[in-house]
């Protein structure tokens, strides 16, 4: 079990509804990353996903969903990456949105490591056997491996990202994956902002995607490729399981949170019955 050393406090806003979002993040004695809401408490764990339409939004299901937290990605993606595993967040914002800070999780991780670290992070674990997951043109595969790689394939209208995959090697570029920001269709932003979401996007946050280039200056090569294993990290390691120590070939080709999910639910009940 690895847990922080010390307590701290961000402050920011929330990526759909600007509004004012604070996460107090504590150390805690006990295993698992929980929400504490008003009342609720919310484990970050794939059984209390309630939507994956956009971002993963959890709630608080044994009493009725009535207290939820959204865009917890970026935020397991960190804690996946220092292999942390027993958190008490406690969440003290006006809406129910994780700070956004950058669009990354790259000041997630400068925070936990201002706090420090604290015991020892779980043993890597093996796939017995490959978890396929097929949905039209999407899919997503692992595969029982030496080493843990995720490689993500994506075809977006954009000259950049048209047929572009990328390939994390957690020993190699990590960090490129940390401070991949998220992004989305200069053209769309306007129609978002009339439904009243996506209130908290800026020039900072989040990369737009232009006919022919970038809003912003990229952090590195095929930044928004990165993201996306940015994303499915998170999605991933609501299974209780740290995919980055998780012996597989993870292989995602035009995939997103929903299917994400699904197949953390598929790799769960694997890694369960080997316990």
């Amino acid at each position: 079990m690895r847990t922080l050393k010390s307590s701290f406090t961000l402050e920011g806003r929330g990526l759909m509804y600007n509004k004012p979002a604070i996460f107090e993040v504590n150390p805690s004695d006990k295993k698992g990353i929980r929400f504490h809401i008003q009342d609720s408490i919310i484990e970050a764990d794939i059984n209390n996903v309630v939507s994956t339409e956009h971002f993963v939004v959890l709630a608080d299901i044994k009493n009725g969903a009535k207290a939820k937290i959204a865009l917890v990605e970026h935020f397991m993606a960190s804690c996946a990456a220092f292999g942390i595993d027993a958190l008490d967040v406690r969440v003290k914002s006006e809406g129910f949105e994780t700070p956004i800070t950058d669009g990354s999780a790259k000041v997630w991780a400068e925070e936990f490591k201002k706090a420090g670290f604290e015991g020892e992070s779980d043993e890597v674990k093996k796939l017995v056997s490959p978890v396929i997951f097929n949905a039209g043109k999407s899919s997503i595969v692992l595969i029982p491996s030496d080493k843990t790689t995720i490689t993500y394939a994506v075809n977006f209208n954009h000259p950049d990202l048209a047929q572009r995959w990328v390939t994390l090697d957690p020993d190699v570029n990590l960090d490129e994956i940390i401070e991949a920001r998220t992004f989305g269709y200069l053209k769309d932003l306007e129609t978002y902002q009339k439904m009243g979401i996506s209130l908290g996007v800026t020039y900072d946050n989040t990369v737009g995607l232009t006919g022919d280039g970038y809003t912003t200056d990229l952090r590195s090569k095929f930044e928004p490729v990165k993201h996306k294993i940015l994303d499915i990290i998170g999605d991933l390691y609501l299974t209780g399981f740290n995919p980055l120590k998780l012996n597989a070939k993870i292989i995602a080709i035009e995939a997103g949170h929903g299917y994400h999910i699904q197949t953390a639910q598929a790799v769960r009940a694997q890694l369960l019955k080997e316990i």
